[in-house]
């Protein structure tokens, strides 16, 4: 009678555990999604401490790119070397070899919100055609492709893959898209509070907005260079989720596809009772990886997001999870020649195409000019991800998303904009917060700006140099005094000069003013002249990358006597 009633106690107890599993599935993605978007925060709230004009990021915001697998592996293929803090991406990599894609189903955030669109009701699935759009498709293959292409190409020496690597793609849409117009919106309705005539509403929106800048609110309200377009081209990413569930990760993911690839070797593999079965169609109904769990039907393991949702949904426990399976199943991807030889013959062909464009050399836009640190364009393309780490960081609001200026590969690669912002002299985040080394990291004596943090360099970081249109200058072609750039140098001694000339005015009086020069063996390039100069709309000095460290090409060969 004991061995009888043991029976059906242990039944139960598998029952609970089995339906427990969503839960926990849910909790692990809530807390890494907030632990994502605090990291994000992080990047722009405050920087940690600053000693002796020293600014320092102390929190390891890259941390989720340090746990990516594909871009540790694109990474060692492109530049033949492992990054710092990339190996750590084997934590992920090796427990997905014995437990399938466990990551794309509990960790991974962007996974997580594709989880939570694509479970809201939509009309494009209800009933039918719910079950019909969670059956597996020939068109999954297609993140395998991107895969292989993205990987050929990093083999090539670039890193486009990072345009679609889900970490990327998140802090580039959510840093310089999404919070900055959430920062403005949430600020926009605090501001009526903020100014109000009554005490207890001022009160209450000033203290509103101390809690909200203590938290979430960044300290400074910036703005991105297509920031419209990286949000939009978002939201239709969860759009379409809500027409076709996770599509992102089913179809287009590169990081998905390298777990999915991995995955064939796990021992961790769906069971289906086929006896207690009776085909209601539960399983897909609540599916997100497309893997066919219904009986009949062949498991595919490479497609598996391991949400458990099957396993928590099914009325007769037809479905678990268990080691060292001997069913039917598909292991590997359904890829086929036909479709590795596009990926292979696409990432071989897709570099030589974007760098017929690029802009390198002669043809290299004069006003590209890269964050200090950054590496020859070259190299700095065959490391950089896309990621916009170093844009969400930069204190000024200086770095932004390129369009063209770099080229086709070159996009959405960072780039100063001195009219916006200019570039902090004792500041190093942007070299602190990259995950590749496109940026190499360096410190602020080594970048050499400012005396105070262990004494001038001889040879600073060069970002490029200043040039005056003496056509718009005010003190050379209208008379009139203005010496704002010389003041706002910051390198000392100072790159703007001023020379004193007697001119003639209109009325044909002789007046002394100082008309400034730059001295280009002191101009770093840190865009400070161009951003204070009073021409708002069309600076009357600029910066050009000519006479950039990073590139021997860029020298000014000409010495003055």
């Amino acid at each position: 009678m004991l061995v009888e009633a043991s029976a059906p106690r242990k039944r139960v107890e598998m029952i609970v555990v089995r339906s427990k599993l969503p839960l926990l599935r849910r909790i692990s993605q809530i807390f890494f999604l907030l632990l994502f978007v605090a990291l994000l925060l992080f990047t722009s709230l405050r920087p940690s401490g600053r000693v002796a004009g020293d600014i320092h990021m102390r929190v390891p915001v890259r941390l989720f790119f340090e746990w990516d697998p594909l871009v540790a592996v694109a990474n060692a293929l492109a530049t033949h070397a492992l990054y710092r803090g990339l190996l750590w991406s084997l934590i992920i990599l090796l427990p997905t070899l014995f437990l399938g894609r466990f990551f794309c189903g509990w960790i991974c955030p962007m996974g997580t919100l594709q989880h939570f669109v694509g479970s809201l009701p939509s009309e494009a699935k209800r009933g039918k055609q719910r079950i019909e759009s969670n059956r597996y498709k020939r068109w999954q293959t297609g993140k395998y492709v991107v895969l292989i292409a993205g990987l050929v190409a990093a083999f090539f020496g670039s890193m486009a893959i990072g345009w679609l690597d889900p970490f990327s793609l998140l802090v580039r849409s959510f840093g310089l898209a999404l919070l900055p117009a959430f920062n403005f919106a949430v600020r926009a309705l605090l501001a009526p509070l903020e100014h109000s005539h009554y005490t207890a509403v001022k009160t209450t929106g000033e203290s509103l907005h101390t809690a909200l800048q203590a938290t979430v609110l960044d300290f400074r309200q910036a703005h991105f260079a297509q920031g419209l377009v990286l949000g939009v081209l978002f939201i239709v990413i969860l759009w379409a989720s809500m027409r076709v569930t996770r599509i992102w990760c089913r179809a287009i993911c590169p990081l998905g596809a390298l777990l999915g690839a991995c995955s064939r070797w796990s021992i961790l593999g769906l069971h289906k009772d086929a006896s207690s079965c009776d085909k209601c169609n539960r399983c897909l109904l609540h599916c997100q990886g497309g893997d066919d769990p219904i009986g009949g039907a062949p498991w595919r393991k490479s497609e598996c997001l391991m949400c458990m949702n099957c396993v928590g949904s099914c009325p007769h426990e037809s479905l678990s999870f268990r080691l060292f399976r001997n069913e039917r199943e598909v292991a590997s991807p359904d890829l086929g020649r036909r479709r590795t030889l596009t990926g292979l013959a696409a990432g071989a062909a897709v570099v030589p195409l974007m760098r017929a464009n690029t802009g390198l050399g002669k043809s290299r836009h004069e006003r590209l000019l890269r964050p200090p640190g950054s590496l020859d364009e070259n190299d700095f393309l065959s490391r950089c991800i896309r990621c916009g780490e170093c844009m969400k960081v930069c204190p000024n609001n200086s770095l932004h998303p390129t369009w063209d200026e770099a080229g086709i590969e070159g996009l959405w690669t960072p780039t100063l904009v001195p009219r916006i912002g200019y570039c902090e002299p004792s500041c190093v985040l942007c070299s602190e917060v990259c995950p590749t080394g496109a940026i190499w990291q360096i410190t602020p004596k080594e970048k050499g700006w400012v005396v105070d943090v262990g004494g001038q360099q001889s040879q600073p970081v060069r970002l490029g140099t200043a040039f005056y249109d003496r056509g718009r200058c005010l003190p050379w072609a209208l008379a009139t005094e203005c010496i704002v750039c010389e003041e706002w140098c910051p390198v000392s001694p100072k790159a703007i000069y001023v020379e004193e000339a007697e001119v003639i005015d209109s009325l044909g009086n002789v007046k002394k003013l100082k008309q400034p020069r730059v001295d280009a063996s002191r101009c770093v390039g840190c865009g400070a002249c161009e951003y204070a100069c009073p021409l708002q709309e069309h600076p009357a000095v600029y910066v050009t990358s000519i006479g950039e460290s990073r590139s021997p090409a860029s020298q000014i060969l000409l010495n003055r006597k």
